[in-house]
This record gives C-alpha cells, sequence and structure tokens, in this order.
C-alpha cells in the first residue's frame, strides 16, 4: 500500500499571506470608539436632561424654496445657520436631516457649517 504524502510548506505560506493580509487590510475602530450613545446609564433618577441636548437640522424646501430649519427657526441662507449655531452647545453633536426634494449643495453647505461652528459629531440622516 502507498502511502499518501501532502506537502505543507505551501500550506503553511498561504496561512501566513492570510495572517499578514488580514492584520493589514484590519481597520481598528479608531471612529466607533469617540461616538457616544445617547442613552447613559446612570444611578439613581431616570437620567440628566444633558442626555437629549442633540441639535436638529432639517434641510428641506420651505415656501418651496431650500432652507434649514432648526427648532423653530428658519434661515435661508449658510451665515444665518453658521451664526446661531455658533451659540449651541457642542458636546451632544447634531444631527442633520437632509430631504430629498433640496439641492445636494445645500445638504453639503449644512454639513460644513457644522464642522466650522466647532460640532465634532456631525451625522447625516436622509429624509423622506
Amino acid at each position: 500500500m502507498d502511502r499518501v504524502s501532502i506537502n505543507m510548506a505551501s500550506m503553511i505560506d498561504v496561512t501566513f499571506l492570510l495572517l499578514f493580509f488580514f492584520m493589514v487590510a484590519t481597520v481598528l475602530g479608531e471612529k466607533e470608539s469617540r461616538l457616544s450613545t445617547s442613552l447613559q446609564t446612570q444611578s439613581g433618577d431616570g437620567g440628566a436632561a444633558s442626555d437629549f441636548q442633540n441639535q436638529n437640522i432639517e434641510v428641506r424646501l420651505i415656501e418651496n424654496q431650500p432652507g434649514y430649519r432648526l427648532g423653530s427657526n428658519v434661515f435661508r441662507n449658510r451665515q444665518e445657520l453658521a451664526s446661531s449655531l455658533a451659540t449651541l452647545p457642542k458636546t451632544a453633536g447634531v444631527f442633520i436631516k437632509v430631504f430629498d426634494d433640496v439641492p445636494v449643495h445645500f445638504a453639503v453647505a449644512a454639513v460644513q457649517t457644522a464642522r466650522d461652528a466647532g460640532f465634532e459629531k456631525v451625522t447625516y440622516v436622509p429624509g423622506r
């Protein structure tokens, strides 16, 4: 009876090449580690009001013209939005909800204005 022999050298080479590939291609979760959760666990009462202080900007058509809505305030241009964002607290971040009927440059301007105002956590949310 003949013995079957398997050359393991090529198998070891492939294993090390795969190991090297995954080590190089792996992206560590640096960006995810900077995200904070909206709900934070606290002992005692139900939580502080500061847990939900995110700012919400809607980029949508207002009276058939593109504009920005921050709470009950409506802004027609980027400068008005920037002056209003400059006075807000920056730690909680900002959500920018963009609706389908708005030109793309208004959405990009809202994201850039929030970054320029000092918000580090800017989240783009597609609208309907």
